[in-house]
């Protein structure tokens, strides 16, 4: 049964060898007219980070700053997103308000304790971001006065699925402005006034 296949050649795994990852080539430049999809992080190409809500923020910050993120999407044990955890929530005063409210030592203040959780996030449907250009998003997360805009779809039961994220540091980014501040309303003047020029 097997005498039409050979055997391939194997060899040793080297020392220090990584392992693909999915990624998302996202264009380096874009214009306010450009298509949105462009500056929207794809959970269909690049892996969402994700934290589950009875670890510590201090595991999510160590999660956070080894993969890059400043966003982590708080799941279930089934996987079902529960909140958002931002870069912001971990460093701001929600870990001490949660740590002196709790009687908690600082270590010991979860991410359910300072995440948003689930009934407080609004999202963008996918149908209406394929049909934005990047200024829409610029105005959508200025008027929210968020750094991050979520965005969903719809399966064949009509149920939600979270499809990706726009962070308003990537557009800036892609818009070739630079941001040296978190603080929503400063970084849209920048972009608005980088854009102007």
């Amino acid at each position: 049964m097997f005498r039409n296949y050979l055997p391939l050649p194997s060899a040793m795994l080297q020392p220090g060898t990584g392992y693909a990852q999915p990624s998302q080539a996202m264009p380096d430049k874009v214009a306010l007219d450009d298509a949105a999809v462009s500056v929207m992080t794809d959970f269909t190409r690049v892996t969402a980070v994700i934290i589950l809500p009875g670890d510590t923020v201090h595991e999510a910050h160590r999660r956070m700053i080894h993969r890059g993120v400043r966003l982590l999407l708080v799941v279930d044990q089934d996987r079902k997103v529960v909140g958002l955890l931002t870069a912001s929530d971990i460093l701001g005063e929600k870990p001490v308000l949660a740590a002196s409210g709790g009687g908690l030592r600082p270590q010991e203040v979860m991410v359910r304790d300072v995440m948003t959780p689930q009934e407080n996030l609004d999202v963008l449907d996918m149908a209406d971001v394929r049909a934005a250009k990047v200024g829409h998003i610029v105005a959508t997360l200025k008027k929210a006065g968020r750094q991050h805009a979520v965005v969903v779809e719809h399966d064949a039961r009509d149920r939600q699925l979270v499809r990706g994220l726009f962070s308003a540091t990537q557009v800036a980014r892609q818009l070739g402005v630079t941001i040296q501040t978190s603080e929503v309303a400063r970084t849209f003047s920048e972009i608005e006034s980088m854009l102007a020029r």
